[in-house]
């Protein structure tokens, strides 16, 4: 069984309940969102809001005022400029001290070192610029799920409206990618009010419709790089999954399938596809990664017969979920997906943030950048 999986038929009654939200409201028709072209021409909805979407929930102004304390410490400056980048410019902190050569700024001769050597010297500093935040957040069909009080999009949708926010506070810029849709939304780096009415704008037309195909994360992680050409701050925002073909049950199960990782390509190494690219961002930006969780993807309830139906690839299987064992196997395969994401953002070196659509998400967030 996916870790997305969100459709549950109960086999018995036949009655069909679709990726229910905290508050038990079924997940039913969407409204149309983002719109693509077919070969014909006609629009097709690409994204649409989930019909069981509760939003983030309201976030506290303290909580607000903590998180933007921490967010700036974690992020490398208190105020504007007080971000470096590569080479050397116009600062406050000295680069180097080199004879002047004709063309040099007048205006940057060190009169100190000029009469100690009596050779006119020139002083470089290390140059300083406002903080660009690119957010890359997962619309993909599984972030449509959630059992506690919201769903996964809405813990998304939050993380990236609180830090979008903090990101322009201080003259900085935000810009935001999405991924995991047939088409990608692409909001180049601005600041101010227009950057955050921008941002809620595109988060708000919701994820992509049960058993589309979009842009993997590894993919997105390339352009983002391309995207990002001065250091800069990099948030992911997804639930690091990635569909694999369901696996044969083995003999004496009674359930119809045994749960298949979405995070490693059994076929590679053992990391994700997304490792290196992700490795590659790391080197040249500051990376947070936050990895959005619903309590029901760790450990499978018993409740007698289910069939569950994969939102991604329409992958139906079914299951008894009154079988211990394979409840059992369920738990350790969700908790070996889980570590192989953790090792993995932990070897490219990001700061992994896990939050929950179970409880108050900004003050796991804030603890955990405090």
């Amino acid at each position: 069984m996916n870790r997305a999986d969100r459709a549950v038929e109960l086999s018995g009654g036949g009655a069909r309940a679709a990726g229910t939200s905290g508050r038990g409201g079924a997940r039913a028709a969407r409204p149309s969102g983002g719109r693509a072209r077919t070969a014909r021409g006609a629009a097709q909805p690409t994204l649409r809001p989930p019909a069981g979407r509760q939003g983030p929930g309201p976030v506290p102004g303290a909580l607000v005022e903590a998180l933007d304390l921490a967010f700036v410490r974690w992020a490398g400056g208190v105020i504007a400029g007080e971000h470096r980048t590569a080479g050397v410019g116009s600062g406050t902190e000295l680069a180097q001290l080199r004879p002047y050569q004709p063309g040099d700024d007048v205006r940057q001769l060190d009169p100190a070192a000029t009469a100690r050597t009596g050779i006119p010297h020139v002083r470089q500093q290390v140059p300083e610029r406002l903080l660009t935040t690119w957010l890359a957040v997962d619309v993909s069909p599984s972030m449509a799920f959630g059992t506690a009080d919201r769903l996964k999009s809405d813990v998304a949708e939050g993380v990236a409206e609180v830090l979008g926010a903090l990101a322009v506070r201080r003259g900085g810029r935000v810009g935001l990618l999405t991924f995991g849709a047939p088409v990608a939304r692409l909001l180049p780096p601005r600041g101010g009010r227009g950057a955050r009415v921008g941002l809620r704008r595109a988060l708000a037309e919701g994820v992509a419709q049960d058993g589309t195909a979009g842009e993997p994360l590894e993919l997105a992680l390339v352009r983002l790089g391309r995207l990002a050409r001065m250091r800069s701050l990099l948030v992911v925002v997804s639930d690091f999954a990635r569909t694999q073909p369901p696996r044969p049950s083995r003999a004496g199960d009674r359930g119809s399938m045994v749960r298949p990782s979405r995070a490693v390509d059994p076929g590679s190494s053992g990391q994700p596809d997304w490792a290196r690219p992700l490795a590659a961002l790391a080197a040249r930006h500051t990376l947070l990664a936050v990895e959005v969780r619903d309590p029901r993807e760790q450990e499978l309830p018993g409740v007698g017969r289910l069939a569950m139906v994969d939102p991604e690839t329409g992958a139906r299987v079914e299951v008894d979920t009154r079988d211990r064992r394979l409840r059992e196997r369920f738990t350790r395969a969700a908790r070996e997906e889980r570590a192989a994401v953790a090792t993995a953002l932990r070897r490219a070196g990001a700061e992994h943030v896990v939050l929950s659509t179970s409880g108050a998400w900004a003050r796991q967030l804030g603890r955990r950048l405090a």
